[in-house]
């Protein structure tokens, strides 16, 4: 396989751009190799500035649920190009998105588009913030809400104990006002709040972690979280910018029947297009500028590229039978890479899962029910795994703690000829379990 100009590519990028890439994970450093420059995309499949082929399971880290250059996406994008790509005015493309939100999502009653999922989670908080009059949040431990200071916080050293920050550049006094506990570890969260809870704005959590591999909720465990917030009077923020219209088209809330006060939403909503939403009860969303006295504004939300690639996707998916084919083809996937696993005889030293269209293997023989157990992977096996399968023509997250996506445009062909690569990367991964 041919790399040298995704090669000569990074150097360059290295002089102008910082890592060489704009998004760290990008840079390939976590499975020691040389970060693909794609060119072109389309349906299940991407295309390096090489030339080489790949089937792509990352597909945008999840907004490509229909596959890339879907036609009625595309078309969508084109009509509105041609009047024009912003205007920093009302458009009624985002009244018919926020419109189809409201609808399809069982919390949201109203919604404020914005710009990514980052932004969504921070005004989400603020929101919360200013809606209680409290200051505290509480996160759970591997959680990812993207690159907020408040929330790029690690555990402190006891179970109560204030956050740290994980990354220079964030002052303590911000860290300070998050609590981070262990995910389905309801007797944690309980001890929190009955000490501090009378100061706690928010508890903010991916309904299903798929950003420390992909963590699932123990039956029960969303449940007690809502119970105990709602006591409290502490508005519950689902961070659905992964799950939303994933897991089901009204989001993990929907698939696990537990409705949070806010939800913030990305990726999907966009149809591949920078975007992020955050939207809940009418009584909490009512304290946002202009009609309340939480200030939240964004040059380019609601941008109509965004809204119309997002109305398209969302109707699409509104389809008969969507969500049925996505896990079905991702069943299929995850069966075939166990029976790999197994000719390769490492299946005992591997940990899969799975919900709906997302997927994962762990390079660990434990369970993994919190980022603790995520913790226990073997990174170096997952990287000589995930080159083989590179070197194949199979693009994977090149980290161990992100996920596999699946896509309406993934075939029965792709899914034989990835459980074929596996079958051979396993053998390569096998030499360091």
């Amino acid at each position: 396989m041919r790399v040298e100009r995704s090669k000569a590519l990074f150097e360059e990028a290295k002089k102008y751009i910082p890592g060489g890439v704009n998004s760290p994970v990008r840079a390939f450093k976590s499975v020691g190799d040389v970060p693909r420059f794609i060119e072109r995309a389309k349906g299940s499949h991407i295309w390096d500035v090489d030339g080489n082929e790949y089937i792509d399971y990352v597909c945008s880290w999840g907004p490509m649920i229909l596959g890339h250059a879907h036609p009625k996406v595309v078309e969508a994008i084109q009509k509105q190009a041609e009047k024009g790509t912003s205007y920093g005015a009302p458009t009624e493309l985002e009244v018919e998105l926020a419109k189809m939100i409201v609808e399809l999502v069982p919390s949201v009653e109203k919604v404020r588009m914005v710009n990514s999922g980052t932004e969504a989670t921070m005004s989400a908080i603020r929101l919360a913030r200013g809606y209680t009059g409290r200051n505290k949040v509480i996160k759970f431990e591997g959680g990812y809400h993207g690159h907020v200071d408040a929330l790029l916080v690690k555990a402190g050293s006891g179970l109560t104990t204030f956050g740290v920050p994980t990354s220079p550049g964030i002052p303590e006094d911000f860290a300070k006002h998050t609590i981070t506990v262990p995910f389905n570890d309801i007797d944690a969260l309980k001890r929190v709040i009955d000490e501090v809870g009378h100061d706690v704005a928010a508890v903010i959590m991916e309904p299903v972690m798929a950003n420390a591999g992909l963590i699932i909720p123990e039956p029960g465990f969303l449940e007690a979280v809502r119970e105990l917030t709602a006591e409290k009077g502490i508005v519950l923020i689902f961070d659905e910018v992964i799950t939303g219209f994933r897991l089901s088209l009204g989001g993990a809330q929907e698939y696990f029947g537990v409705t949070p006060d806010l939800s913030c939403f990305g990726k999907i909503i966009g149809g591949g297009l920078p975007v992020g939403a955050f939207g809940g009860k009418a009584e909490i969303m009512d304290h946002l500028a202009p009609e309340g006295p939480v200030y939240q504004a964004g040059t380019l939300s609601g941008n109509p590229l965004a809204m119309a690639a997002g109305i398209a996707t969302l109707k699409e998916l509104q389809k008969p039978g969507v969500y049925q084919e996505l896990r079905s083809k991702t069943e299929k996937l995850s069966e075939g890479l166990k029976e790999a696993a197994k000719a390769a005889g490492i299946y005992d030293k591997l940990h899969f899962k799975q919900i709906e269209s997302i997927s994962i293997v762990y390079f660990t023989p434990k369970e993994v029910k919190n980022y603790q157990d995520a913790l226990t992977s073997n990174t170096q096996a997952y990287a000589a795994f995930f080159r083989k399968m590179l070197q194949q023509g199979v693009y994977l997250a090149p980290s161990q703690f992100e996920v596999a996506f699946m896509s309406t445009a993934h075939t029965q062909e792709d899914i034989e000829k990835t459980v074929k690569a596996a079958e051979v990367a396993f053998k390569e991964a096998a030499q360091l379990l």
